[in-house]
């Protein structure tokens, strides 16, 4: 008599396993496939190079196609965006330099928000817990006056809320409190962030 899944003696059986051949991500439509082509074209002449770009031209691109842009924003050089149309950011925000927004949902930055060098914001993730390993996408929210530090990163449906900080290297899982100032993998609250005039 052959031995069910929950019976076997191997570990790797008991526990399934993942089959990408049965992956499908068809469901998943972010837009026409005119529109993202061309985006991938243009963002990788205007946004996500280290050619000099002013930064008005930038900003009249991503609007053009489709984000939501307040007065003041700044783009540094070799920024992608996944998709614009799902980007929403308010005023005075700072984009670094090699900063990743990969948006398959969602992204809504506040004003006066930091993202510092090669930063990432990642809504897309999978799920290992499903043989298909399906895809998932969650919107991120930054609040006013977020911090989100060099080369650190902000995981599928999270919420920084107003003034809270993530520190270099650090990985945010799960949302983090207003005004407090978060670090490592995954990221943890240090302590309380104190603004002076």
């Amino acid at each position: 008599m052959a031995k069910t899944l929950a019976q076997t003696t191997d570990p790797e059986q008991a526990v399934g396993r993942t089959d990408l051949s049965l992956f499908d991500n068809s469901w998943y439509k972010p837009g026409p496939r005119w529109k993202i082509v061309l985006w991938f074209l243009v963002n990788a002449i205007t946004l996500n190079t280290y050619l000099p770009i002013p930064v008005a031209i930038k900003r009249f691109i991503l609007k053009l196609f489709g984000a939501k842009l307040g007065i003041g924003v700044v783009i540094k050089p070799a920024v992608n965006i996944k998709y614009p149309w799902l980007l929403q950011v308010g005023n005075h925000v700072w984009i670094g330099e090699k900063v990743w927004i990969d948006n398959l949902s969602q992204v809504i930055i506040g004003d006066n928000a930091c993202l510092s060098q090669g930063a990432m914001l990642l809504t897309g993730n999978h799920n290992y817990r499903r043989s298909t390993f399906d895809l998932t996408a969650l919107p991120i929210t930054l609040d006013d006056g977020v911090w989100i530090g060099a080369k650190a990163v902000v995981c599928p449906g999270v919420h920084c809320h107003s003034h809270s900080v993530l520190a270099v290297n650090s990985v945010a899982t799960r949302s983090l409190d207003a005004y407090g100032i978060y670090q490592g993998n995954p990221a943890v609250w240090v302590r309380k962030r104190d603004i002076t005039a």
